[in-house]
């Protein structure tokens, strides 16, 4: 690649979606960081009551979740490359398959709160407990906010109403998407596994 198509190159780069998105993006995982550092900071004053917490959990649910919404974003992903190609219909077709997953992972999150309950624990159990249930209550939230934006992303393109050369509001979705399956990979070994 000669200096110049690199400079070209270079310049057409842009940040996927619009500003407005990647501010509330940075606010969300702002939010979520604070939860992490509170979580480790009440694991070092509770080490046995974290071991037993997390001994409590089921990794396997866990494990699934992660799966999901990893298999979730990827076919995100492949919505966004087939609208680059203008593939609409395809593109519909991959953003539901994607729903699917979450709805996997929404399925699974609540057999797992269902299973806690029936054992007694809820969110004033323990210190662990109450932010075991306000971290992931709070990220399946934003599961549920994520999934009625790739709604409105697949009902924009099955009426048409995106172009494909103006792609920034199904970015700006996938970006959101992304965070979200982002923050479950940093949660699952935090809460499950570590």
């Amino acid at each position: 690649m000669t200096n110049a198509s690199f400079t070209a190159a270079q310049e057409n780069k842009k940040l996927p979606g619009d500003l407005a998105m990647w501010f509330f993006i940075l606010a969300e995982l702002t939010v979520f960081a604070i939860f992490f550092i509170g979580f480790a900071i009440s694991e070092q004053q509770y080490p046995a009551m974290f071991t037993e917490g997390k001994a409590q959990l089921h990794q396997s649910f866990g494990l699934i979740n992660t799966i999901a919404l990893i298999t979730s974003s990827f076919f995100v992903a492949l919505a966004l490359r087939a609208m680059y190609k203008a593939q609409s219909k395809q593109a519909v077709y991959l953003l539901f398959t994607a729903k699917a997953f979450a709805v996997i992972y929404i399925t699974v999150k609540v057999w797992e709160y269902l299973s806690l309950f029936e054992l007694g624990i809820t969110i004033e159990t323990n210190t662990f407990f109450t932010l075991y249930f306000l971290i992931t209550a709070f990220h399946l939230m934003h599961v549920l906010l994520g999934m009625v934006i790739l709604a409105i992303i697949a009902h924009s393109v099955w009426h048409e109403q995106t172009q494909t050369h103006n792609l920034s509001g199904f970015e700006a979705g996938a970006s959101y998407w992304h965070m979200v399956d982002l923050l479950w990979i940093i949660l699952f070994p935090l809460i499950y596994v570590i």
